[in-house]
């Protein structure tokens, strides 16, 4: 999956989507992630859901009903080839919602009084105070929740998405997401089930992709290209679940900000990412370089920032380059060789089912240019078989042994086995 993370707060009413879904499949994504459409509770936040089953107001404008409105946004979608995700957010709820005086049996209770979720974040307890916590038990209100929860994926399906993603899946117990997968694929086969993993360990990843969820997200977002834990964990789950990378996410600082406006930081980030696993998201403002941090509660579509950071070309020969060749399209076998330069990374990926094979040669620095040596290229792949450069910028013709080269500030060269020149992957203009 080549996931575009629409932000509903940031594009505003569904009637003003089209624009950036053509944008989406312009650049060569087949996916739109949405967070949460509900109406929120109090707080305003996406996730702090009171009305399951109600749109939220800020999205909708016209005269045709809620519910017609993303339908209709769904159907330009589809003509653009792309297929819809949505958050879907039921380990907690709005703490004003109705469902606390109707069913206050289906949540968890601390003190006597219904319990809010939090998390540990570098040591301290967050509390979120806006939310009530389900308790997902056996019994009968577990029946009644689970009930809720089936009808509510079937809804979200009759407006017309065809995935979800799953938020905070490791937090609910891994048989519930499976009696729940199995019964919405009963009668919708072709749904697909994304699990948010992030904060959990590389075992409690594993035991939630076994409940039967098409892929999950890794952290390597993170990664500082050297040391070991990313590929430890990748490896952990490789064979569990397909896993899908991103450079930045809603709930990230913007790397553009972060890297002050560097953009081959930015190009380097999103071609790693995008080679590294099976999957990749994008959330929307990147392409641009926007600084402003997607926010749960005050974003606007007046947040929409005007930079002279255009990366749309880049991405689209990335994900171009991403869906021609099956070894960066599943979870292939990935390590990391020794170079001249510990400043260039060195990876290799191989799908064995496919005989597909890799060698991608990143500048880990995106502020310098980097020199490497290797004395045989050939050495460090498997078939044999002739290796041609599919960089997305500047593809040399011919691969000279020893391979001497400076990589410029965090340039990668792509380079596949067996592949020739594919016209999906025209390089960009120097």
């Amino acid at each position: 999956m080549r996931i575009y993370n629409l932000f509903p707060l940031l594009a505003g009413p569904f009637k003003d989507w089209e624009p950036h879904l053509q944008r989406a499949a312009a650049m060569g994504f087949d996916w739109i992630f949405v967070n949460p459409i509900q109406k929120p509770g109090r707080s305003g936040s996406l996730y702090s859901i009171k009305d399951y089953f109600a749109i939220n107001p800020s999205l909708c404008a016209g005269r045709t009903t809620p519910e017609e409105q993303v339908r209709q946004m769904v159907a330009a979608a589809e003509k653009l080839g792309l297929r819809l995700m949505v958050d879907l957010v039921i380990n907690h709820c709005a703490y004003d919602s109705e469902l606390l005086k109707a069913h206050p049996e289906w949540f968890a209770k601390e003190g006597g009084r219904i319990a809010h979720p939090y998390c540990m974040h570098d040591g301290q307890k967050v509390v979120w105070r806006d939310l009530a916590q389900f308790a997902h038990r056996p019994g009968k209100a577990g029946e009644e929740l689970y009930d809720y929860c089936l009808k509510l994926v079937l809804y979200l399906l009759e407006l017309g998405f065809s995935g979800f993603r799953c938020d905070a899946a490791y937090q609910l117990p891994a048989s519930l997401w499976k009696r729940l997968i199995e019964d919405v694929r009963r009668q919708r086969k072709d749904t697909v089930f994304v699990a948010e993993t992030l904060g959990c360990s590389p075992e409690q990843t594993r035991e939630t992709a076994g409940a039967g969820f098409d892929a999950i997200f890794n952290s390597s977002k993170w990664w500082d290209f050297d040391s070991p834990w990313l590929l430890e964990q990748y490896h952990l789950t490789r064979e569990a679940s397909p896993s899908i990378s991103f450079p930045e996410s809603h709930d990230t600082a913007r790397l553009c900000e972060e890297c002050h406006g560097n953009v081959d930081a930015l190009k380097q980030r999103y071609l790693f990412a995008a080679l590294f696993s099976a999957g990749v998201m994008l959330p929307m403002g990147y392409e641009f370089g926007f600084r402003k941090s997607l926010h749960v509660v005050d974003t606007k579509p007046s947040d929409w920032e005007t930079t002279d950071i255009d990366l749309t070309g880049f991405i689209a020969q990335v994900n171009a380059l991403k869906a021609a060749h099956p070894v960066f399209s599943e979870e292939s076998i990935t390590e990391v060789w020794p170079t001249s330069n510990p400043a260039v990374l060195m990876l290799w990926k191989y799908a064995p089912g496919r005989g597909s094979e890799a060698l991608v040669l990143l500048n880990k620095d995106p502020w310098n240019r980097q020199h490497v040596w290797v004395d045989d290229l050939y050495r460090y792949i498997q078939s044999g078989k002739p290796l041609a450069d599919l960089s997305p910028q500047w593809p040399m013709e011919y691969l000279p042994t020893p391979f001497d080269y400076e990589l410029p500030p965090g340039m990668g060269r792509v380079l596949v086995v067996g592949s020739g020149n594919n016209p999906a992957t025209k390089p960009l203009p120097a």
